[in-house]
């Protein structure tokens, strides 16, 4: 085991903070109403309000030029994605993403600090400009980690609330993996054999065991562990001063991290050993290191988005990131200022994940956590109309009775 524990060791033991929810209709982008305005004095703080609440009927179908709108305020990065559907899948006609660090030095004092808070209400008042300036019908906002672990994550959700008119719901580990499926398990490699889906975000590391079973692949198994490319780093320190210490911090890192994915790996060992097993990753992790191993100049999404990778590969590039001092992987194209002293955090992970399930391949996703809000917003649409059509087909045969 890891010689030091997670930073929210009990809570994960016992209560979880966030819940599991099948709603899509009740996270919305409202006006804070006439009442919170006169709670506060109606003072405004000059930040962008989100658009005036729209009534949602469960009856009601989409209509054309509508959009749906799924918003993820992660430990790291706030992302935004404004979508059209487009038959049984979507055309995306609005993006965003900003890194604001929420979490960051969070496993340190248990607290978002102000920065930190302040530099993504900066990011969400940009979403919510364009969510004004887009016809969403549907949306959802999630937090991840750093609203879960913090002691005063509840607050700054009412904070983000009353300041930008998003409101963002606090979803358990549970939910965050099986949105992440739900986004990406359609870039796996075609194959009988049992999957693992992974997502290293900034404070947590997802990681679920799968099963075939027809359009959408059964969760047979799943994990959650509170290292992320954020919290590792906080946690381990940044003592790069030269290669012996930066390859034995590296060392810590892989030992924190394996400590607590054992679990899991037991669990998973049987499967592990089966033929043609299957690893999908979604993450900046994975695209990054993708694009070292095709050697882009810039980043391309379109060129890393579904690439299949050999996980050897993807092992020797991590190993050489490792050894190298934060200036030195700056220079590196695809990494730059932001990611240098995150991308080592990230690369332990990896290896890690590598360890327990040791695929041949691995699968590299630009999609996750947004893309699956969509699709459930849009399923749960098609649901709701076929069962008003049905409602219809059976009162239109009883008149003619």
């Amino acid at each position: 085991m890891a010689d030091m524990p997670p930073p929210d060791e009990d809570k994960r033991a016992g209560k979880k903070r966030g819940g599991r929810s099948g709603k899509v209709a009740d996270f919305r982008y409202k006006r804070p109403s006439q009442h919170d305005e006169a709670h506060r004095g109606g003072k405004s703080n000059g930040r962008a309000h989100g658009p005036s609440p729209r009534t949602t009927h469960p009856k009601r179908v989409h209509r054309p030029g509508e959009a749906y709108a799924a918003l993820d305020l992660g430990t790291n990065n706030c992302r935004l994605l404004i979508a059209r559907p487009s038959g049984r899948d979507f055309t995306v006609i609005d993006a965003f993403s900003r890194v604001v660090k929420l979490g960051e030095d969070l496993a340190k004092t248990g607290r978002l600090s102000d920065e930190a808070m302040d530099r993504a209400l900066g990011a969400l008042s940009v979403c919510a400009d364009k969510l004004r300036r887009r016809n969403v019908r549907l949306a959802r906002s999630v937090a991840t980690e750093a609203c879960r672990r913090a002691a005063n994550g509840p607050k700054f959700i009412e904070r983000v609330r009353d300041e930008t008119g998003i409101a963002l719901d606090i979803i358990s580990a549970e939910e965050e993996a099986r949105l992440a499926v739900l986004g990406c398990h359609i870039l796996l490699e075609n194959g009988d054999g049992p999957a693992v889906i992974f997502d290293i975000g900034g404070g947590s590391t997802e990681l679920v065991l799968l099963e075939p079973d027809g359009k959408i692949p059964r969760i047979i198994d799943w994990q959650s562990v509170p290292w992320g490319v954020i919290s590792l780093t906080d946690t381990v320190g940044r003592g790069e001063d030269t290669r012996d210490a930066r390859i034995d911090r590296y060392a810590r890192m892989r030992k924190i991290v394996s400590g607590s994915f054992a679990p899991f790996a037991d669990r998973i060992a049987g499967a592990a050993t089966k033929d043609d097993i299957r690893l999908l990753g979604t993450s900046g992790t994975v695209t990054t290191l993708a694009s070292l191993h095709l050697e882009l100049p810039h980043y391309d999404r379109n060129a890393v988005d579904g690439l299949i990778v050999p996980a050897t590969a993807m092992r020797d590039i991590s190993e050489q990131l490792s050894g190298m001092s934060p200036s030195e992987r700056s220079q590196l194209p695809c990494i730059g200022q932001d990611r240098a002293d995150l991308v080592v955090a990230g690369c332990a992970i990896l290896d890690s994940i590598l360890d327990l399930w040791p695929a041949e391949r691995l699968g590299v996703a630009d999609r996750g956590i947004r893309e699956g809000i969509l699709r459930s917003l849009m399923a749960a649409e098609r649901q709701s109309a076929r069962a008003l059509q049905a409602l219809n087909e059976t009162r239109a045969g009883q008149n003619r009775a």
